[in-house]
């Protein structure tokens, strides 16, 4: 089908003028189809793997790769998982953390997350160091009994740094008045901000020696934290983990605990690209219209060729590299202006608020300012994939209405 010369003749029909100008601006409609919406589909693409990576990357901040919890609610032996976990090479760090859920109450109150946490470890396992808007992590100091809040839950609660804090964890105590929540007050020694909703609104930092002592704990834990150099290595760290470990604990990671919200958005993701391919796939039918009329357009070419010895499997392979072509051309210069277009994104986004003096994007809603993006080159590899099969098989009917030309019946008026 594509020998030397239907190759030849589909590219001398490319370069040669038409004599039917609409047929011109159809073929130049599919080329200028194809491209936008190549465009369309790698812009959307990179637009939401931007914004994935970026509520991933958010979302990690706060939360571990991999945790180790006791099953009974403490867990003793937090020493021996912390040296198990660090003998591998795939663990950046590792530390300890006690958990409870409570009220924190200041002007006002509202539920909360209380994390007692290691400063001096925490930094190998989370962000929470560097994303201090006030105060420092070190102002967790044992014994002092300070508290670091989200900047969304310090608002809630109508407190500063310095302000006082009752938290009431859920945790009860026997008393001669009957069962009774533990309860504390603490200082307000620094404000973070994560960049994700749920940790800025509900998380809550103490010293973890604080947080055994509130909770008679003793040396316990609740558990452990594990970060990895390469987060998508959680699964199998932490099914290593459970083989591996002397004693009785549930081992759990950022995949598997978040599994839902991530195949959402994977899924829309999907929908998305079946959606924006659908433009593609109206250029390809431009791109029929087009051949079908060149086809028509054409007869007596054709008729000639077939009385000059080409066979119809070469005459079909005429029209196929025409329009293949015509695919190629669109595909490529609609991946470079896409993959352009989505690295330069930001900076455009932002010219345009400059212009207009609004923003596209405000923080104080989305949380995210300007627009990440993300090109994947499997993601633009897909995207091309598919533009060129759909090109492909646009080529398909008009060449083999082509190839069904009867040389008598074109000539016979000629």
């Amino acid at each position: 089908m594509f020998q030397p010369l239907p190759l030849a003749i589909g590219l001398r029909y490319l370069r040669a003028k038409r004599r039917n100008r609409f047929i011109s601006f159809i073929s130049a409609a599919s080329i200028l189809g194809i491209i936008i919406g190549v465009i369309a589909l790698i812009t959307t693409i990179a637009v939401m793997s931007g914004f994935q990576r970026e509520i991933r990357d958010r979302l990690l901040g706060s939360v571990a790769h991999v945790t180790v919890e006791g099953v009974q609610g403490g867990l003793a032996e937090w020493e021996a998982v912390i040296a198990l976990a660090e003998r591998d090479a795939r663990v950046a760090g590792a530390a300890p953390y006690v958990r409870r859920e409570g009220l924190l109450s200041g002007g006002r109150t509202s539920a909360a997350l209380v994390m007692g946490i290691d400063p001096s470890a925490e930094r190998a396992v989370s962000e929470l160091a560097d994303r201090m808007i006030v105060g420092s992590i070190d102002d967790l100091r044992d014994g002092e009994f300070n508290i670091l809040l989200g900047d969304q839950l310090a608002m809630m609660l109508g407190v500063q740094v310095g302000d006082r804090v009752q938290a009431t964890l859920n945790e009860f105590s026997s008393t001669p008045l009957g069962a009774l929540p533990r309860s504390r007050r603490f200082t307000v020694a620094g404000i973070f901000a994560m960049g994700e909703f749920t940790a800025d609104s509900s998380f809550a930092f103490i010293a973890i020696g604080d947080a055994q002592r509130l909770l008679r704990l003793g040396d316990a834990v609740s558990g452990v934290r594990i970060r990895l150099h390469d987060l998508w290595q959680a699964g199998a760290v932490s099914g290593e983990l459970l083989r591996e470990l002397p004693i009785e604990a549930r081992v759990s990671d950022w995949m598997r605990d978040n599994r839902n919200f991530f195949s959402a958005l994977r899924m829309e993701r999907t929908v998305m690209f079946v959606l924006l391919s659908l433009v593609i796939a109206i250029a390809a039918f431009n791109l029929v219209s087009s051949l079908v009329m060149l086809v028509q357009d054409k007869q007596a070419d054709i008729a000639i060729l077939r009385t000059l010895g080409l066979t119809p499997r070469q005459v079909m392979g005429v029209f196929i590299v025409q329009g293949s072509v015509i695919g190629v051309v669109g595909t490529l210069i609609g991946v470079v202006l896409g993959v352009l277009l989505s690295l330069n994104l930001g900076t455009l986004v932002g010219a345009i608020e400059s212009w207009t003096g609004r923003e596209l994007m405000p923080a104080e809603v989305y949380f995210i300012t300007g627009v990440p993006t993300a090109v994947y080159p499997s993601d633009v590899l897909s995207v091309a994939l598919v533009a060129l099969t759909l090109c492909f098989l646009a080529t398909l009917y008009p060449a083999w209405r082509a190839s069904r030309t009867d040389p008598a019946s074109a000539l016979r008026y000629e």
